[in-house]
This record gives C-alpha cells, structure tokens and sequence, in this order.
C-alpha cells in the first residue's frame, strides 16, 4: 500500500510552525507497512484541500489529512471533506458528550456554540473519538481507498495514532514490513563517529540502512530494516545494532524517545542517589531538564543557578579569592561550584557548569563557548572543558547535554 500524507495550515506554509506531523505520521505508516510516496502542505483554502486530495485519492491507496478542524472560520478541512465526498454534516451526540467532559475537566460547563459545532461530522465519516481535544477525527473507506483526517495539534493527532489509526491500518496492510530504531549518541561528532563505524556500516547495509542525524545534543544512528515480517525485521534490526554497540557503547545512551535526563533518572533512582546541580552559563537548563522527568524529586535535591561572581561566593560558598586569581570561567571554580552545591544540599552528587556562551565576554585565553563543567561526590572532585561553539543558545543545550552525560557515565564506570 502507497500512502500520501497532507498537511492543513497557512502556519506551515510560512515557516511559523515546523511539520512535525509529518515525520511523525511517515514514521509510523513506514512500520505498518506502507510506504509513504508523497507529503504535501497546503494552506487554508477549501479549494486547495479539494485538490490536493482529489489527486491523492486518485493515486495513493491510504491518505492522511491533519489539521484545520477547529471552531474557527480559517479551519476549512471539515467543509472540505464534506464536499469532496459529497455529503452534509449531522450532529454526534457521543461526540458532543465527549465535549462535554473534556471541557468540564477543565472547569468550563458551558459550551459556546463554537465548542458544539465540533460535534458536527460528516454523515458518510466514522469517527475517531479524540480524548486530547475537542475536534474528532474522521475515516472515510471508498472504492478500495482510505482517507484518515486528523486534528493538527500534534498531542491530539498522535493520540488517534495510538489509539485507533496504527492498529487499522495494520489490519489493512499486506505489504513487507519495515522497522526503525535509533540509537542516541552523545560527546562524539559525527565524522569521528562514522570513523569508528565505517566498516560496520558497511558490513551491516548488506541487509539494513544506516544513516547518521547530528544535531547541537549528538549524532543519532537510525537502523531502517524491511522484511517479510515483523519477527524476521525485528532480528535484523537487532543483529545490525549489536554490531554497532561493540563499536561505540560508550557513546550510545538510549534508543529512540528515549532522552538522556530519561536515563539518568532511572539511573540515580536505581542507585538510591541524590543530585544538586549549580548552573552559570547554562541558566537552570539543566535543572529544567532534570525536572522534565515525572518522579525527578525521588533524586533531584535542588538546583542553583548563580550567575554572578556574589551569587557563587554567597550561595556556593566559592572563595572570593579563587575568582580573583582564575576567573570564574576556570576549572578550580567549576570544581568549587560542584562541591559547594553538594555539601550545602546534603546530596550525593554534585554539578556544575560555567562558561562563555556568548556572543560577548570572551578574552585572548577565553573563547566563546568555553565551559568547564563540574562534577563532585564523596570521593572525587574535578571539571572537564569543553569549547562548543559561538551560538549562545547552542552553547547551553550542548553544555547540558555534556554534564547529564558525565553524569551518566561516572553512573554507570564508564571512562570520561
């Protein structure tokens, strides 16, 4: 089976949102077993939709719509559709009570005429309930065809996903199957990566695809393998990433959704440590992302963020002493930061960050992009530098991702 998949919203059409949609949808109609032939976006124009859609029905077995089913007078997809497949639109009482709930979840027991007017669906459609928003999805089967429209909000979208639309369409697909995973690096750039792999890559493309994804926090190894079934995909993809970890394990920290504040946190909880963190250059990024994780307070203490010199002396307890003679962009700060946070917290670990993240406050000796990070605990104390660029926001995503990854490593005994 042949797919396309289309995109609803001017917002696309001028760069003001990033398609996320459609990687996510690609992602998933790949491992069912559709291939995906075509992506579109276009804006908000009924007429546009009906174009659009009437070439894909014409040409593909499976199309996906997502977004412009909102209240609004811009959201013109529901009209679309009915028009396409000539029909009107009646009232759905368990769609409006789903309304209802939603709503009344959030404190709004009224509904305005705009809310009921979601409760409105095409007569030839069968629904898919949406339990994430207001606006419920649509399935249309004709002539051999599918034809799946989905809200744009990609939490909503991604629940029918899950819920309904992935479990159909396998029932539906008869084609090979193809299977994906990703294997998450940190702490080594691409090129040096793809050197230690070369002749694995080559050995293991025989039977798979391999390609590398850089990106500010690491390089991401996506395994792509089609098979007969998924049994015979899933060895083959394991095989292929077998080979790889005995290359780069030390660099691999999780797979797929997994994030590297993800890992750690299990990590700490698995060991029955505690962290605190003391942040310059990086702002409380590291914090926020410690604290991303549900359940973060079984291991996370606190976090600091002591952006001056007074705030590093006063809070941290840093000698005034050792700012004057190395500056606060130095290892020995870096170390007194850690161990500091550590000792006035009372937890196990300690780490800290401070730097240049620019695009100013650089010297002769001291770049932009400069950070030494910091990481202390019962038995040692010491900092590594790290030069990560001259974009500022950059800086500080790479700065974080490089302490949660000392942190995973000194977790687990692996050198740093």
């Amino acid at each position: 089976m042949k797919a396309e998949i289309i995109t609803i919203g001017d917002e696309l059409l001028i760069g003001q949102v990033i398609n996320t949609n459609a990687s996510y949808i690609g992602k998933k109609l790949s491992e069912t077993g559709i291939s995906v032939a075509r992506i579109v976006s276009v804006g908000d124009s009924e007429k546009d939709i009906i174009d659009e859609l009437k070439y894909a029905f014409e040409n593909f077995d499976v199309v996906i719509l997502t977004g412009g089913l909102g209240p609004t007078h811009d959201d013109v997809t529901k009209s679309a559709i009915c028009k396409f497949f000539n029909t009107g639109l009646v009232l759905n009482e368990d769609v409006l009570n789903q309304v209802k709930e939603f709503l009344a979840k959030r404190g709004r027991t009224e509904l305005n005429e705009a809310n009921k007017s979601q409760a409105l669906v095409p007569e030839k459609a069968k629904i898919i309930m949406n339990y994430w928003g207001t606006a419920p999805g649509f399935l249309f089967e004709e002539n051999g065809k599918i034809v799946i429209v989905m809200p744009g909000v990609p939490k909503e979208m991604m629940g029918m996903m899950e819920n309904f639309v992935i479990n159909y369409l396998s029932k539906k697909s008869t084609g090979s199957v193809i299977k994906q995973k990703v294997l998450k690096t940190t702490g080594i750039p691409e090129a040096y990566l793809y050197e230690r792999l070369k002749d694995t890559v080559e050995e293991i493309e025989k039977f798979c695809k391999i390609a590398f994804l850089p990106s500010a926090l690491g390089v991401k190894i996506r395994i792509t393998v089609k098979a007969e079934t998924k049994e015979k995909a899933d060895a083959l993809v394991e095989e292929a990433e077998k080979k790889i970890r005995e290359k780069v394990e030390k660099y691999i920290y999780g797979v797929d959704d997994e994030e590297l504040e993800m890992v750690i946190g299990e990590l700490l909880v698995e060991k029955g440590l505690k962290i605190a963190v003391a942040e310059s250059c990086t702002g409380g990024l590291i914090a926020d992302r410690i604290t991303n994780v549900p359940g973060s307070s079984k291991y996370f203490e606190r976090g600091i963020v002591a952006y001056s010199n007074e705030a590093k002396i006063q809070i941290l307890g840093v000698s005034e002493e050792l700012i004057k003679n190395y500056g606060a962009v130095s290892r020995e700060v870096a170390e007194a930061m850690a161990e500091g946070v550590r000792k006035i917290s009372g937890a196990d670990i300690g780490i800290s960050t401070t730097g240049i993240a620019g695009p100013t406050g650089a010297t002769p000796t001291k770049p932009v992009g400069l950070v030494w990070i910091g990481y202390s605990d019962k038995n040692e104390t010491f900092a590594k530098e790290f030069r990560f660029g001259d974009d500022r926001l950059e800086n500080k995503q790479r700065a974080s991702q490089m302490a949660l990854e000392i942190l995973r490593r000194k977790l687990l005994g692996i050198e740093i």
